[in-house]
């Protein structure tokens, strides 16, 4: 009509599927809270590349001259190919993501809002936050199992760890016709924690465990601890497991902004400003990946029944470990701390201080579960440097 091509006439089940998709995010992000600042951007994305015809958005254009609407899964091969991608984010996808700078970024604001205080107190709390790196092995063995190459199962594994810039870092050198698929799980996943974990957490513990009083008061912590911490993590993992330099050390430079003393005012700018424009970012794009075209697959929908199964795996992991610990410790730590262990800063940790309050409102666990979180990203981090290096191996 006019002259004009109106989208009404190339709309289809699957892109209508996507919608109400986009429409769950949102709602969950908007009126439940979870995750706002992440699921109501990658809801946003969700819908808008779902509306047809909207070559400007995400568009692609193809080595023959045909135009897509939406960013193919295949996309780092065509571009090799001649292909070139039209669409506002999809430019922003290609630089952001292509050249990692946007997960890169978001490294450097979460290192300016994490306080390793309650670890450095505490440095046993690292067995726990590798302890539930067992969710991400769990989950790279089984995508094996299941037919998933190596670099698609390490995508996947990822997940476990519930860390996001993690999910899409990897994804993104990796596999990037998951990333839509991996991403949105790992985001999905970190937003329900509040929900996933308690039952884990009440199937694997008794009530008497549950009660375990801890004293909330760890030991003070100095600048100069706090200073050496974040350029020793960085030396030691580099060493151990040069794959996860780029992360870690994002990550620590942020973290030493926020401890040195001298910095405050970049510290403050890189936790506040800087990340939120990061994560917009992010969220828009990663939403803009999931087409129905390509997300609506098995492989796709497959990965996220494997995540909530990595997730679930590390909430365990982290658990046992913790009551494994017990045989040994006096005295005893509650073991609802260890579920702390994955990467979801800080929700997982409010989950073992709620938990923990109902079962002894004399109870207050959030610092120590503050340890084992803290030494999750750590961890998580180190497992994508592993899974890099086996990879890219030989």
């Amino acid at each position: 009509m006019f002259g004009i091509e109106m989208g009404f006439g190339f709309l289809t089940w699957g892109r209508l599927v996507m919608f109400i998709f986009a429409g769950v995010l949102i709602y969950l992000g908007i009126a439940k809270k979870w995750e706002p600042l992440l699921l109501v951007p990658i809801g946003f994305g969700i819908l808008l590349v779902n509306i047809p015809l909207g070559y400007h958005v995400m568009g692609f254009m193809m080595p023959d001259g045909t135009m897509l609407d939406y960013l193919p899964p295949t996309w780092s091969s065509l571009m090799e190919q001649g292909g070139q991608p039209i669409g506002f984010l999809s430019r922003i996808f290609q630089y952001g993501f292509g050249w990692e700078l946007i997960p890169l970024f978001m490294f450097i604001g979460i290192g300016a809002m994490t306080d390793f205080s309650p670890l450095i107190a505490r440095p046993i709390y690292f067995l726990l936050g590798a302890a539930a790196q067992v969710g991400v092995y769990v989950a790279f063995f089984m995508a094996l199992a299941l037919g998933f190459n190596i670099p698609e199962a390490c995508s996947i594994g990822i997940i476990g760890g519930a860390d996001g810039p993690t999910t899409v870092y990897l994804t993104t050198k990796l596999a990037p016709w998951l990333l839509g698929a991996t991403a949105i799980a790992a985001y999905t996943y970190m937003a329900m924690v509040p929900l996933i974990q308690p039952p884990i957490i009440r199937a694997i513990t008794t009530k008497e465990e549950r009660q375990r009083y801890m004293k909330p008061q760890l030991r003070s912590v100095s600048r100069a601890e706090q200073v050496i911490f974040a350029l020793l993590t960085m030396v030691i993992v580099g060493l151990l497991v040069p794959d996860a330099l780029p992360i870690i050390s994002c990550f620590m430079l942020g973290n030493l902004l926020r401890v040195s003393g001298v910095t405050d005012r970049l510290g403050a700018t890189m936790s506040g400003a800087f990340i939120d424009i990061a994560t917009v970012f992010l969220g828009v794009c990663v939403g803009a990946y999931v087409a129905a075209t390509s997300f609506l697959l098995p492989g796709p929908l497959m990965v996220f029944g494997l995540g909530i199964l990595a997730f679930a795996f590390a909430t365990m992991g982290g658990v046992i470990f913790a009551k494994i610990m017990n045989l040994f410790l006096r005295p005893k730590i509650n073991p609802m701390i260890g579920a702390a262990g994955v990467s979801a800063v800080p929700m997982a940790s409010r989950v073992v201080q709620r938990l923990g309050q109902q079962a002894n409102p004399k109870n207050f666990l959030l610092m120590h579960a503050m340890g084992p979180n803290a030494a999750g990203v750590i961890g998580t981090a180190t497992a994508a440097g592993v899974f890099l290096a086996i990879a890219s191996g030989p």
